[in-house]
């Protein structure tokens, strides 16, 4: 499932590779494209939304 998220903590390109390790942690063939400028994640994952989420707050970042 394909889904964009915004996360507003995003700072830096290390916080895009911390949410990416730890979403391909529970899906290795996760695709994860993260926009540091938009604050955005972008995810096809064949995760749910809210496992996404989760994975997200575990690397240490919130989902508005």
């Amino acid at each position: 499932m394909a889904m964009t998220l915004n996360v507003p903590s995003i700072k830096c390109e290390g916080c895009g590779e911390t949410i990416t390790k730890e979403i391909k942690t529970h899906d290795a063939n996760a695709t994860v494209n993260v926009d540091v400028d938009k604050k955005t994640v972008e995810v096809d994952s064949s995760m749910s939304e809210e496992s996404v989420k989760e994975a997200i707050a575990v690397a240490g970042h919130e989902v508005a």
